[in-house]
């Protein structure tokens, strides 16, 4: 099976689509604007301490003050805070924890004024972004993830991922970790680990060691707010977690990404590197690659299934509803229970990918088409359980009830993906009532005119929508060869699907947008 990474840059961040066999299966909106990612290391400054909720609000730069729990503080947080302390005092000059004496772990059942202090400073990790009207989620139990392994510190606990099953193999990795670590951190063996060199592990390890060192080194001029210890890119983070054998391509169309991203991985995989291509074609990369359309049918309300059924998904503050529909495939089966078990198996994989597309956490709760044999509920179970295996995200399936319902828990960790799919008319702006008449394409020839002739601009694209694409390229001598005699330019028109139907714009030869009065 086939994966491409496609990275599209844009205005206020990036695009990332992953296609399995060109099909897409994950997008991320990257907005440079969004700084609270989950990973990022904070110094924080504790705003309230509210005993009720066992709980503090603390200040790490949002605009609403971020939650921590006392169950998230980690065993080991009176130590985190006398390093804390004592690195602001410039007590300590090492980022090893090796010599540093251990506090007592705190009461799992104590209270959190026990522990933190209106103003005090605290090192603190985004565990949840900000989503609706909440602010970030946190934790003190700090960990640095890595190609193969996670560094925990203050820890001296190894610990394997559960997906290494292999008995010879768990014993190999933890031997080798427990005489490679330094003292004073904790590891996690990532399942990526499994089968690699003593050599690719120790560098991994080492270069996470670098990350804390360099943190430790922001730590000592640091301010209440500032970022100490930032995740990589999302685009980076995702190869980290995801690459394999089975990727073989990843194309950008910014210089920048493409330099970041090769960089990444000549150091995690170097015989990958040749699957970094830089795009610079004529057509937009996510035109190029399909990746507009699936994007436009794949995030509205209703989405359709192989062979004829439909989803009706719905969002609200406190869960998630799907609801299966046969829709015409219902009489092409022999009887009413086979019609509902094959729409119902085929919404299931088309329920996974939804739920790892739009990134849905929460509750889950899913209508299937009813069915009266158990054994075909189950069958309805146990697929599901295996498309969702390949999740990253924790996720929690529960059996079809009686009424055909099916709970899911998804982790949620970053705001749910929601794209607009339905366009709204630019020229009346959704009210439905218009001008006397739509002359979007003598718009387009006044101001092309005005473009070529008044301002004399030597080359221009002009972005639209693919209707109007069509419409003036068709035949042999189109609207667009006719320009060409009469102005003796050729005008570069350029489809762009995000665009409304009578929606365009106009660009010059260094690809700037022109600005129209």
């Amino acid at each position: 099976m086939s994966n491409e990474l496609i990275i599209n840059s844009t205005q206020d961040g990036c695009r990332i689509a992953l296609l399995k066999e060109r099909s897409l299966v994950e997008f991320h909106h990257e907005v440079d604007a969004n700084k609270f990612t989950v990973g990022d290391i904070y110094l924080g400054s504790v705003r309230k301490v509210v005993p009720g909720l066992n709980a503090a609000f603390i200040d790490v730069g949002y605009e609403k003050d971020a939650f921590l729990h006392y169950l998230d503080l980690g065993p080991q947080i009176k130590t985190l805070n006398k390093f804390t302390k004592n690195t602001f005092n410039n007590k300590y000059n090492t980022h090893l924890l090796g010599k540093i004496k251990n506090e007592p772990d705190i009461n799992k059942l104590g209270k959190i004024n026990q522990v933190l202090n209106k103003n005090q400073a605290v090192l603190v990790q985004i565990v949840k972004e900000p989503i609706s009207t909440k602010g970030p989620r946190l934790s003190c139990e700090l960990s640095i993830a890595g190609r193969y392994l996670i560094l925990v510190p203050f820890s001296s606990v190894v610990n394997i991922s559960k997906k290494i099953t292999n008995k010879n193999e768990r014993k190999r990795l933890m031997r080798l970790i427990s005489s490679i670590k330094p003292e004073g951190f904790g590891i996690i063996i990532r399942t990526v680990a499994e089968g690699k060199e003593v050599a690719e592990l120790d560098r991994d390890l080492r270069n996470l060691v670098n990350v804390w060192a360099e943190g430790v080194k922001k730590l000592k001029k640091a301010k209440p707010r500032d970022k100490i210890i930032g995740e990589m890119s999302r685009a980076s983070s995702l190869l980290r977690d995801m690459l394999n054998e089975s990727f073989d391509s990843i194309v950008t169309d910014d210089q920048e990404i493409y330099e970041e991203v090769k960089t990444y991985i000549k150091t995690i995989a170097p015989a990958k590197e040749k699957i970094v291509k830089h795009y610079n074609g004529k057509t937009k990369l996510f035109e190029n690659f399909g990746i507009e359309k699936q994007l436009k049918s794949l995030f509205g309300q209703s989405v359709s299934i192989p062979g004829g059924g439909y989803l009706i998904i719905e969002h609200t503050e406190a869960l998630h509803v799907i609801d299966v529909n046969s829709g015409n495939k219902s009489n092409s089966e022999k009887d009413q229970e086979t019609t509902a078990l094959n729409v119902n198996l085929q919404a299931v994989s088309e329920i996974a990918r939804q739920l790892r597309l739009r990134d849905m956490g929460g509750i889950i709760v899913i209508d299937f088409i009813d069915m009266r044999k158990q054994e075909n509920k189950k069958a309805v179970f146990d697929k599901m359980k295996e498309e969702m295996k390949v999740d990253r995200a924790k996720n929690t399936v529960l059996p079809l009830t009686k009424f055909g319902l099916m709970q899911i828990t998804r982790q949620r960790v970053r705001p749910e993906l929601n794209i607009i799919t339905k366009e709204i008319c630019p020229t009346c702006g959704g009210t439905g009532k218009v001008a006397p008449t739509l002359l979007v394409s003598d718009q387009i020839e006044k101001n092309l005119e005005y473009i070529l002739v008044k301002q004399n601009e030597p080359q221009l694209t002009i972005a639209l929508h693919p209707f109007l694409h069509a419409y003036f390229t068709r035949g042999i001598i189109s609207r667009r060869v006719k320009w060409f005699f009469k102005y003796k330019r050729w005008v570069r028109l350029e489809v762009d699907s995000s665009l409304g139907l009578v929606d365009y714009h106009f660009h010059n030869k260094a690809g700037e947008q022109i600005e129209l009065s």
